[in-house]
């Protein structure tokens, strides 16, 4: 059976995940109207009263269905009182307003304008990481496949500055610039996917910069090791109280999830460190368990609150969930 499932998989998923060769002026674009239905889910679909995970109480979540067939694929994720971004890897963006009722609105939906190609296929618009100066709303966007960085005017008005950073071009093109956050000192931290080419090393690279990526040079490295050892990662964020907290993933056929968030000491970001964090959670089966690629966190109250979306890789057989956390440890 097992056997089966796996072949099942090998000979489908090509055929599911590759979309059909098109011009590059033909590529979908999001058609800027949009109604996005919601479905409460559970922590546990076996056990819908349980509440914990880790140093994690689950305070809901919803699984996001719109009705514009470039929904989905969200790879990151921003969260300010109740005002969520996320941006989709085929290079879309989503804005809306959601309350304690889980129901999105003042929806905004749209390509981002600029960035480094412009084609149908998700390589030309491998959007993957996002963080946002909220006092001034400029946001910056890392393209993976690319390993660039972008800034936006507020809004995502319009691409205003990209770049290729030197010490990010050995990175994988798959496997590149998924974690970028901008820290409230100002500085900003990029953790790569995948250890760099040709490394055969299990450390991934992390860079930091004194500001603005898009026009400063990193001012030093770091190495950021998985605590899992089949994982990756693939988001990061900076709590109310200063540590880093990083999202995991680990995927293993026939399609089998598992994320993990890990804390990381603001004071072990150093250069030449070598990072290995503290995991306070994991979602792994039976709980509720996806493609988790964006992470957020803010406080509510006396309460520090973490937000993670996943992304649906655009197939039948994965959801676009959000799901929200309170941090008790």
């Amino acid at each position: 059976m097992r056997r089966s499932i796996l072949l099942t998989t090998i000979v489908v998923l090509p055929l599911v995940v590759v979309p059909r060769w098109t011009t590059l002026e033909r590529r979908p674009v999001p058609s800027g109207r949009l109604t996005i239905a919601t479905e409460r889910v559970a922590l546990d679909p076996d056990d819908p009263d349980r509440r914990r995970v880790g140093c994690l109480d689950y305070l809901g979540g919803v699984r996001l269905k719109g009705d514009d067939r470039t929904f989905g694929g969200f790879s990151a994720l921003a969260v300010r009182g109740e005002r969520f971004t996320l941006i989709g890897d085929g290079g879309q963006w989503l804005r809306f307003r959601m309350g304690a009722n889980w129901t999105p609105r003042d929806i905004a939906f749209d390509d981002l304008p600029g960035g480094p190609a412009s084609g149908w296929e998700k390589r030309h618009r491998d959007a993957e990481s996002l963080t946002i100066d909220p006092a001034s709303d400029r946001a910056w966007v890392g393209f993976e496949a690319y390993n660039q960085i972008w800034r936006y005017t507020p809004g995502f008005g319009r691409g205003d500055r990209g770049v290729v950073p030197a010490a990010m071009r050995d990175w994988n093109e798959n496997g590149g610039i998924e974690s970028l956050a901008r820290l409230r000192d100002g500085r900003f931290v990029a953790i790569s996917e995948s250890p760099p080419r040709e490394t055969g090393a299990r450390l991934r690279m992390g860079l930091v910069w004194p500001g603005d990526p898009t026009a400063t040079r990193p001012a030093y490295r770091f190495g950021y090791a998985p605590v899992g050892r089949n994982d990756d990662p693939s988001d990061m964020t900076q709590l109310p109280d200063g540590r880093l907290l990083v999202l995991e993933r680990g995927f293993a056929l026939p399609f089998r999830w598992w994320n993990r968030l890990v804390v990381v000491d603001r004071a072990a970001i150093r250069p030449g460190a070598r990072i290995l964090g503290r995991s306070i959670g994991v979602l792994a089966a039976p709980l509720i368990t996806d493609n988790f690629e964006g992470v957020a966190a803010q406080r509510e109250g006396a309460s520090t609150v973490i937000w993670l979306v996943s992304d649906d890789n655009h197939l039948p057989i994965q959801r676009t969930l959000l799901l929200k956390f309170r941090l008790t440890c």
